[in-house]
């Protein structure tokens, strides 16, 4: 593999904005991406459909974020894949799931206000951590906050957004 780069970059104009739309879990499967056909970095294909879990996010408290760490004595090169997301209004049905999703080790889409869908933990996964919150002020918030983490050896993987929803890819489920 070679370590030299081929492109430059021009300053981009500012037509982009921050913050996330959604989030889309998928039950571990370590052979997800081995079917799939890759374009680049984009997923344009997959070789089975693909049940997800739409989680709507509102709000600016939603992030999502990618540290390279690198360690020149070890000869290492890794991605940490990082998010915190607010889920509203605490739920019995709600708290089964994510119970679920602390237990597992899920695939993440994240979904951005520019129309964009990545995937996080494409071959590790991510660990989900769980907390619930009722503030002390009928103002405060009353729900869930999320975070979650992967390491991988890539930055996080584009995913067409013709394969959201379609019959030969990602299945999305939302809620009620």
């Amino acid at each position: 593999m070679s370590c030299d780069i081929t492109l430059g970059r021009l300053e981009a104009c500012k037509t982009s904005v921050g913050g996330l739309k959604a989030v889309y879990f998928i039950n571990y499967d370590g052979t997800l991406l081995s079917g799939a056909t890759l374009t680049g970095n984009e997923i344009t294909e997959i070789n089975a459909a693909t049940d997800v879990f739409k989680y709507e996010l509102k709000g600016d408290n939603n992030t999502f974020e990618e540290a390279n760490e690198n360690s020149r004595d070890n000869g290492t090169s890794f991605f940490t894949q990082t998010g915190t997301l607010v889920l509203k209004v605490q739920d019995s049905a709600t708290q089964a799931e994510l119970t679920l999703l602390s237990y597992g080790r899920p695939h993440v889409i994240i979904e951005d206000h520019n129309g964009n869908f990545r995937l996080a933990g494409a071959k590790n996964g991510v660990e989900v951590s769980v907390s619930t919150s009722t503030g002390g002020a009928m103002g405060d918030l009353n729900g869930y906050n999320l975070s979650f983490e992967g390491k991988e050896v890539n930055l996080s993987t584009y995913v067409d957004s013709a394969l959201m929803g379609a019959v030969d890819g990602f299945v999305v489920t939302e809620g009620a």
